[in-house]
């Protein structure tokens, strides 16, 4: 008797075990906040066609997104990093360490990084500079680097309104932290001939004493739910939001997106490049789990398809800006071949 207990109890630990050890059967995307209204419509539009289980998504950055992606092959991690930006060389390292060896970088789309405020507030029209000056940890006042001083807009340039500065915006694992700390605050410091200097006699040092936001309740950072900052600012007067175009273009009745260099955010201006602040959007695709995770090639193919990415796309009127035709004829060239990228410059 003891002996057949014995026995069955070793088939159901066999069985739980198998279980534990069966193929995850629905893709999973995982990263930035950014592309995570694209990827959930995506999935919802894979699922109604192929009537396969509907992809997880996860809003947890850009940087937590490839993190995670890059923890190691298999059905534990993710299939696919949803991101904000390129990935850096130094995840592509990581990546192959953990047995993460052949990544498909596929471009979907351009964004714009939106300065927004409340609707029925003040108008801002930065010059880039000023967002620098005004939201840095260490900031020039006088041409001397000085801990930020500056409370309110107008102290920080003519022109702009009278408001206490207040910011939401990303956190530090977000690919929008990383793109606004980019385009925004470097790219504002190096219009000032000073930290000019500085950046071409040493571009660490420069990244090093511009980057960091100020700490002093200027700016705060938000979270990755980015919804959440379109009602805070919609409920704070003078607050400022940051975050991707496709919020603004979502939320055009309750809130407006600042000018910067005297251009306007829009899907023209985000396409051309004009305005500054613009960006690619990206996912990076396992092809490792191609075959083993049931759907995700269709779920890729659906993702660069003409109907959701193409020009008049579903992702298009969500507020993604399409590529120009001929990129986006390679990307699909390339996620029908799952070509893996090479390692990143920097």
């Amino acid at each position: 008797m003891n002996k057949l207990i014995g026995a069955v109890a070793t088939v159901a630990l066999l069985a739980v075990a198998d279980q534990a050890h069966a193929a995850r059967d629905y893709v999973w995307a995982a990263g930035s906040s950014t592309v995570f209204p694209f990827s959930t419509r995506v999935a919802e539009n894979y699922a109604k066609k192929t009537g396969k289980k509907s992809p997880k998504i996860e809003a947890l950055g850009t940087g937590g997104g490839i993190k995670m992606f890059c923890g190691g092959a298999g059905e534990k991690f993710p299939d696919i990093a949803n991101a904000s930006r390129p990935m850096k060389k130094s995840e592509f390292l990581a990546c192959q360490k953990a047995g993460v060896k052949d990544i498909v970088e596929i471009k979907i789309g351009f964004d714009g990084i939106v300065v927004a405020s409340n609707k029925k507030g003040p108008d801002f029209n930065f010059k880039l500079e000023q967002l620098y000056l005004g939201l840095a940890d260490q900031t020039l006042r006088g041409g001397q680097l000085v801990k930020q001083p500056y409370k309110t807009w107008s102290e920080v340039g003519p022109g702009l309104p009278n408001a206490r500065i207040l910011a939401y915006g990303p956190p530090p694992t977000s690919g929008t932290r990383d793109a606004w700390i980019e385009l925004a605050i470097e790219g504002g410091a190096a219009k000032l001939p000073t930290l000019a200097k500085m950046k071409t006699a040493d571009e660490k040092k420069f990244k090093a004493t511009v980057s960091p936001m100020r700490t002093d309740g200027g700016w705060v950072d938000a979270g990755e739910n980015d919804n959440a900052i379109v009602g805070t600012i919609e409920k704070t007067p003078n607050a400022l939001g940051v975050f991707g175009y496709s919020f603004l273009e979502e939320n055009g009745s309750r809130i407006k997106g600042a000018t910067i260099n005297g251009v306007k955010p829009t899907a023209q201006t985000i396409a051309s490049g004009q305005y500054p602040l613009s960006r690619s959007l990206y996912i990076y695709v396992k092809k490792s789990q191609v075959g083993v995770t049931p759907g995700l090639k269709e779920f890729v193919a659906e993702f660069v398809s003409d109907a959701a990415t193409g020009r008049g796309g579903y992702l298009q009127n969500r507020g993604m800006i399409p590529l120009p035709p001929a990129v986006h004829v390679q990307m699909k060239q390339k996620a029908s071949a799952l070509t893996p990228m090479p390692a990143p410059k920097n």
